[in-house]
């Protein structure tokens, strides 16, 4: 007869392992920190006001070359961010509630290093700024790094400027009926805004970072007619801007009175009467090296469209304002372009909050896909 008994020695030998399992795991778990690889071209921040829990917003840090994630940044409350123009520092501007979602309101620029992603510091600024959907131009930084501009909102429009060398407030510029801080390349002392009327107002400071001068342009567009996007790109200080119906509208901020360059149409012919039209949030990009333009479009337009997720991203030759390709949408409602390299681009796909990294030249193609990395984002900034 065979025994069906465990052997002494294996049966001392299991309860020895499964003491040291239950020692293993009342054991505190060890908390290490590890420091992020050096952020390169591909590195994207991807701005997550998380509308279902908006006092928890998130700033993601991607790598969206490997599909990895990097780390996370919070924005708190309806947070704003922006880098440094040496890339090195991160500025968040954001509320916070001393009863997280009530109590007294606190308003802060925080200030992040790029590299660690540690928190470094604040800066106390008005609770006036704007508790709003995330949109490039609503915190941007003089080409010098000395000022950050954040619009504000009561609802009366000024813009805070922010003496990054000083730590502290410098001034508060009324801004009315205008909206954004548009930084001028060429001159660090001055910034833009798109006004309602269909003008471009530029904002001179002085050395203390006080009002110096304004001026504005010639209206350069419709509002009723055919309004353009708040979102803009540029090369250099050249602006572009889109509108509702498919116009490109170029405007020159390199001289004390803003000017503008004239317009010219995404979607003519067959197209037209498909009702092709942009939409989306950063709805375009721009290739400096190449010269190209990327948006993102929808087919059957109609009022109220203007929001809806590309079906199509077409791109344009800005010199001859000729379209040069059109390649899938991807569902994208923002899209920026890796600098540097090759046209490239990274769209955020709006029904998945994932990315997609799009080889974007001659054969377009998807490089790599990360999905669900957000709740409910539409900025992407890249290193």
């Amino acid at each position: 007869m065979v025994s069906r008994s465990i052997p002494r020695q294996l049966a001392g030998l299991v309860l020895a392992l499964g003491l040291a399992a239950a020692q293993a795991e009342s054991l505190p778990e060890k908390q290490t920190v590890t420091t992020p690889s050096p952020a390169g071209p591909y590195r994207v921040y991807v701005s997550d006001i998380a509308i279902n829990h908006m006092v928890d917003g998130r700033l993601h840090v991607i790598d969206v070359d490997t599909a990895r994630y990097v780390g996370v940044i919070p924005s708190a409350f309806a947070g704003q961010s922006v880098l440094s123009p040496d890339r090195k520092e991160i500025y968040v501007s954001t509320t916070y509630y001393s009863r997280l979602s009530r109590g007294t309101r606190t308003e802060v620029i925080d200030i992040w290093d790029s590299v660690t992603l540690a928190h470094k510091g604040e800066i106390a600024i008005p609770d006036r700024r704007a508790q709003a959907l995330n949109y490039k131009g609503l915190i941007t930084v003089s080409a010098d790094g000395r000022w950050l501009f954040v619009q504000n909102a009561t609802p009366a429009s000024t813009v805070s400027v922010i003496d990054l060398r000083q730590r502290r407030l410098a001034s508060e510029i009324a801004t009315s009926g205008c909206w954004l801080a548009l930084p001028v390349q060429s001159a660090p002392q001055r910034f833009a805004t798109l006004c309602g009327d269909g003008t471009i107002e530029t904002v001179t400071l002085d050395e203390a970072g006080a009002l110096k001068a304004r001026t504005r342009s010639e209206p350069f567009f419709d509002a009723d007619v055919d309004p353009v996007f708040v979102h803009s790109e540029t090369i250099g200080d050249r602006y572009f801007f889109v509108s509702y119906l498919g116009q490109v509208h170029e405007v020159d901020l390199s001289q004390d009175k803003p000017k503008a360059l004239g317009r010219w149409p995404l979607v003519q012919g067959a197209d037209a009467k498909k009702g092709w039209r942009p939409g989306g949030y950063q709805l375009f990009a721009v290739h400096a090296a190449s010269g190209r333009l990327y948006v993102a479009m929808h087919p059957n337009g109609a009022e109220g469209s203007h929001k809806n997720p590309a079906a199509e991203i077409w791109a344009f030759d800005i010199a001859t304002h000729k379209r040069i390709g059109r390649m899938p949408g991807h569902n994208a409602i923002a899209l920026a372009a890796v600098q540097g390299t090759g046209p490239r681009l990274v769209a955020l796909d709006g029904a998945t909050m994932g990315l997609v990294l799009i080889d974007a030249g001659a054969k377009p193609r998807v490089i790599s896909r990360m999905d669900a990395i957000a709740d409910s984002a539409t900025q992407l900034e890249l290193q």
